[in-house]
């Protein structure tokens, strides 16, 4: 499941325009999906609100959430379109009917698009949607040359959206393995060899949180960092506060260079350090509206840690719909994380020694 919440300026006023936009508002040609745009104000003048697409077949209640959003969003409309077989799609264009009729949304257009053609669900007339469907391609609509210009893009499919934060390889995951090794020993030598734990703790997360903010801002200028740097804020970030620190920087304008920084970590950390980085793209990505980006990027974040918190929060709140507003609007600022944390401690580090015990006993 995922749902996209910005709006692209797009009209569409036929099957085939909306066959069109779809992959343009998703990011991808969905296969095997269902996807729901809710609108607001009406027929002909109303404004996409939200965007949200499933993966066929649905489990039970996996359409739930959709009732809530629809009152949250004021949609008043919606248009939807299921890829697949008549099986697999009609089973959810039946439960998506029965909340939209239960919140008073109306349909204005229900499609089903299989191997080139499409079939309605709300027109039985035989000159206009034959039974044996329409063909449509959409590689030669007006609209897919609107959604270019506005620089959207739809990717071929999901798996081509997943290898844009790919892990890196050949010299690249080379050159990270031994900027790895090296800040990890750097790092156990420094703790073993420091006299305080908790002074330490506190010089190593002023220091993390130093990098945090710098990292930020060399994303905003659009340079490259480099390999034992990203090495270095792999282990700062597997401290919460210091991971905390970064969510709590984020906003609209710098909401581009999050995106491209975590991106970026994302791909080049050692797999073991990738948590905290790829929930972070999450939260970005979901924060500018790419929703299929964020759930991937927590999908990869749960595959290498299943207990992850902040990632598991932010599934949960993807899976049920909800806005980036409802924990952005939460989010205490960096001076309130120091009133309620503290001043930091050698407990803080546990997390990270727990991690790069992990590391060490992979590689042992």
């Amino acid at each position: 499941m995922s749902t996209h919440l910005t709006e692209p300026a797009l009209t569409l006023t036929t099957p085939a325009d909306v066959l069109a936009a779809v992959p343009y508002i998703v990011g991808f040609h969905p296969t095997d999906s269902l996807v729901v745009i809710g609108l607001a104000g009406g027929v002909g003048h109303g404004e996409m609100r939200v965007c949200a697409r499933w993966d066929l077949p649905l489990s039970p209640g996996s359409l739930r959430p959709l009732a809530a959003l629809f009152a949250r969003e004021s949609i008043t409309h919606l248009v939807a379109v299921g890829y697949g077989t008549r099986a697999r799609v009609t089973s959810a264009v039946d439960e998506l009917g029965s909340i939209a009729k239960w919140c008073g949304v109306v349909p204005c257009e229900v499609l089903r698009a299989h191997e080139g053609r499409y079939w309605s669900y709300v027109c039985d007339l035989p000159d206009c949607c034959p039974l044996d469907g329409t063909p449509y391609d959409t590689s030669t609509s007006q609209i897919a040359a609107e959604a270019t210009v506005q620089g959207l893009v739809a990717l071929p499919d999901r798996s081509t959206l997943e290898a844009t934060i790919a892990p890196h390889a050949g010299p690249v995951r080379l050159s990270m393995r031994r900027a790895t090794a090296g800040a990890v020993a750097a790092l156990r030598a420094t703790m073993a060899s420091a006299p305080d734990a908790d002074h330490f703790a506190q010089r190593f997360v002023a220091e993390g949180l130093a990098r945090v903010r710098a990292a930020i801002e060399t994303a905003k200028a659009g340079a490259r960092i480099e390999d034992k740097e990203v090495a270095r804020l792999g282990l700062d970030l597997s401290v919460i506060r210091i991971r905390d620190e970064a969510w709590t920087l984020l906003d609209d304008a710098t909401q581009p260079a999050h995106l491209a920084l975590w991106r970026d970590l994302t791909r080049r950390l050692e797999p073991r350090f990738v948590p905290p980085a790829a929930a972070l793209l999450a939260m970005s990505a979901w924060r500018g509206g790419e929703c299929v980006l964020a759930t991937i990027a927590l999908e990869r974040a749960l595959a290498i840690d299943p207990g992850y918190s902040m990632a598991k929060l932010l599934m949960h709140a993807l899976q049920q719909l909800l806005s980036p507003a409802v924990l952005r609007d939460r989010m205490p600022s960096p001076a309130e994380l120091d009133a309620a944390m503290g001043a930091p401690r050698a407990s803080w580090l546990l997390p990270l020694t727990a991690v790069l015990d992990e590391r060490e006993e992979a590689l042992s």
